[in-house]
């Protein structure tokens, strides 16, 4: 009997589009720009948007991929 294989959708990435450098990123963009500018709602104008990369990429791609199939492997 075959048995179906789940692998990760992460192994078919580069190290730059891991989860700790999409993390890494994130943090550093945030942070960056409220060190930078010290002025909150220019750091909220841009942590809406890299928060929503960051959960996308986190969140929602790795379920869209398990769930259409190409990611599992047929060891027969």
């Amino acid at each position: 009997m075959s048995e179906v294989k789940s692998i990760s959708p992460w192994q078919y990435k580069p190290w730059w589009c891991q989860p700790w450098s999409i993390l890494l990123t994130g943090v550093v963009l945030i942070s960056g720009s409220w060190l930078l500018f010290r002025v909150i709602w220019l750091t909220v104008l841009v942590a809406i948007p890299v928060l929503g990369w960051m959960g996308f990429f986190l969140l929602v791609w790795p379920k869209l991929m398990m769930r259409s199939g190409l990611l599992e492997k047929d060891d027969s």
